[in-house]
């Protein structure tokens, strides 16, 4: 009894802030919900970066949680920001997966929301430089399943019938889950599966659009 009261007084241990944006966009429903998750993991990120500016998961994270706030807000300022930011963490390390990453979802996943020629106008999204930098992701993530399964959901999204939106998912199904991030997403791989091997291409780009980030939110 003592042994079990000891256990139930130590305190949980806190989120970090990329964990809370991870929740906020793939596990909460809510619109106002997300947007305070999104405010709290920026938070926890600026106060990373007060003890320490150099810290890159930190900028990262607040680049991330303005690229989400421009999501869910519709925020041209907030999303050129994003953009910004996304870009100097790739240039600053080229082999960084997560910032090629970062960049390729910003193009992409503005060419879902607004199309293709509205994005373009509206705020320099191009779909070329979007696959380009998610190939890039690929190749820099190795064998670990969160690049390739977060790329055959943009690519999908956008062209259901797409055979390397195919081939990515099917390598992510069985790639490695290191990560909490690779395990979302391989579901989201092991998911799409079915829709793409019965060539339902409505059903294959309806789902990949509600596995992407805030997918399933209500807004």
């Amino acid at each position: 009894m003592i042994a079990a009261s000891s256990v139930l007084a130590m305190p949980l241990e806190a989120a970090t802030p990329r964990q809370i944006l991870a929740e906020a966009a793939f596990q909460t429903r809510d619109k106002a919900t997300a947007l305070a998750q999104i405010a709290e993991a920026e938070r926890g990120a600026v106060a990373q970066l007060a003890a320490d500016a150099g810290d890159r998961d930190a900028t990262f994270v607040r680049a991330m949680a303005l690229g989400y706030r421009a999501k869910l807000d519709r925020s041209r300022a907030d999303a050129m920001a994003a953009r910004k930011q996304f870009e100097a963490l790739a240039a600053a390390d080229p082999r960084d997966p997560d910032a090629a990453a970062a960049v390729g979802t910003w193009h992409l996943d503005s060419v879902i929301d607004l199309g293709g020629l509205v994005a373009g106008m509206a705020i320099g999204a191009k779909k070329a430089i979007g696959l380009a930098m998610m190939d890039r992701a690929v190749t820099l993530g190795g064998n670990r399943a969160m690049y390739p399964g977060l790329a055959a959901l943009l690519r999908l999204s956008i062209d259901p019938a797409d055979p390397r939106g195919r081939a990515l998912a099917e390598k992510a199904s069985a790639a490695a889950t290191p990560q909490p991030l690779d395990r979302v997403f391989q579901r989201s791989a092991v998911a799409m599966l079915a829709p793409l091997k019965a060539g339902n291409h409505k059903a294959v780009q309806t789902l990949a659009r509600q596995l992407l980030p805030f997918g399933r939110l209500k807004r």
